[in-house]
């Protein structure tokens, strides 16, 4: 984890840390939105069983979506910054020059 005193310092990066924390933040919503998705369309089908069906499989999808989705933008963030490590090692060992 981070303290205090790394938010007012520029040496360590809080993101890669703080990422972690939206990413559970995106799944847990991704998951409540398809429970009420699966809720009202167990609500649809007393008027429509067709229908019904069909909103359960799209928010049962929807929700695997959310999950995948926001994983693939936490890696994102996180290669990102991991780029930014390894450009930086590279300098430090004096293997690429500024022209």
């Amino acid at each position: 984890m981070f303290g205090l005193g790394d938010l007012f310092q520029w040496e360590r990066f809080v993101t890669p840390t703080v990422i972690k924390v939206f990413y559970w933040l995106a799944v847990v919503i991704s998951i409540l939105l398809g429970f009420a998705g699966a809720v009202s369309s167990l609500t649809t089908m007393a008027y429509n069983p067709f229908v019904g069906v069909i909103f359960l499989i799209a928010s049962v999808l929807g929700a695997c979506m959310g999950i995948v989705m926001s994983r693939i933008a936490a890696e994102f963030v996180l290669i990102v910054f991991r780029i930014n490590e390894h450009l930086g090692a590279i300098r430090n060992q004096g293997g690429f020059r500024n022209q």
